[in-house]
């Protein structure tokens, strides 16, 4: 009998399998109740040393939650569906890093749970950084923070140009028509251009409360999707490309139309860095975040890489 201890300052909280090759699924048996405890106290738990029969023994785990797993909709980076709930992790190249952020949250509905699972650990780096959504919302300098909870994000996306993620890939579909019943069903503006390119606007949170804790947290992509993201001279390239910032792949506003300062974004991303807890990998092991109140991030790396993912308990901004 595995016998852990709720622990409300560790992030990940470790669970470690009390005997070889002890299967994972056992953990969900026998401590349902205290997993979901730990993960409200803490924000995220990391499964190490157990055994997990592959993908789909990590699709079995995941499911075995009690909620279906979700569908990858309305997605902004690449991924490939490895079975039916599973996918991927963000196909960037090797040596990208992706900053800390909330899965979906540039959308209006989001996944409450999320789980990786390490099938190969990388040679060198590949860490998935996690940092605490809480601390950061109460770590953001006061005048920001209420711009954000007050006005929300705009994100305005460009498809179809090549220079980003196709509208038929985002949508999953080959028919504007289905398209358009996503966006009215999401609150979502969308416009059709010349040469089968689409544009569409959403207005999001910036700070968001958890539905079951109460608890605020910074919840927003802006970092991610501002021009600001991208180095100077990609920037340019891109600007010299599209004659317009409105034309630019991604963008983020706040939610009222007006820009997003350069400055306040670089103070965002270094809350973002400061709160930052990176751990290694092991080949086997999964993590769980209550994706309201953990981040994640990707670290570049060496060598053969895999980690897929699965998300559940689809949750809606009211």
């Amino acid at each position: 009998m595995i016998q852990p201890k709720i622990d409300r300052e560790a992030l990940p909280f470790l669970l470690r399998a009390s005997r070889r090759q002890q299967p994972l699924t056992d953990v969900v048996s026998e401590l349902r109740d205290m997993i979901q405890r730990q993960l409200y106290a803490s924000g995220g738990i990391l499964f190490r040393d157990f055994h997990l029969d592959g993908a789909e023994g990590f699709r079995s785990f995941a499911a075995s939650f009690g909620d279906p797993l979700l569908t990858y909709e309305f997605g902004s980076t690449p991924r490939t569906q490895v079975s039916s709930g599973v996918y991927t992790s963000t196909e960037y190249p090797p040596h990208q890093s992706i900053p800390l952020h909330n899965e979906q949250a540039y959308t209006r509905d989001w996944p409450m749970k999320i789980w990786f699972y390490c099938q190969q650990a990388a040679q060198q780096g590949g860490e998935t950084p996690i940092a605490d959504s809480r601390l950061i919302y109460r770590d953001m300098p006061d005048a920001i923070r209420s711009r954000f909870a007050e006005k929300g994000v705009m994100y305005v996306r460009n498809y179809g140009s090549g220079l980003d993620v196709d509208w038929r890939q985002v949508f999953g579909t080959e028919s504007k028509a289905d398209v358009e019943a996503y966006c009215a069903a999401h609150s979502i503006t969308c416009e059709w251009k010349d040469g089968d390119e689409l544009r569409t606007r959403q207005v999001c949170q910036g700070t968001a409360v958890h539905p079951v804790t109460g608890d605020v947290v910074w919840f927003n992509q802006a970092h991610l999707f501002h021009v600001s993201s991208l180095a100077p001279e990609v920037r340019e390239s891109l600007l010299d490309i599209v004659g317009d910032a409105l034309e630019l792949p991604r963008n983020a506003y706040y939610g009222d139309g007006s820009p997003i300062e350069d400055a306040t974004l670089a103070a965002v991303r270094g809350v973002l860095d400061r709160h930052k807890i990176i751990f290694p990998w092991q080949t086997g092991d999964v993590v769980m975040l209550d994706n309201m109140l953990t981040a994640h991030a990707r670290e570049p790396f060496k060598g053969p890489r895999r980690v897929i993912v699965a998300m559940a308990q689809a949750h809606r901004l009211q």
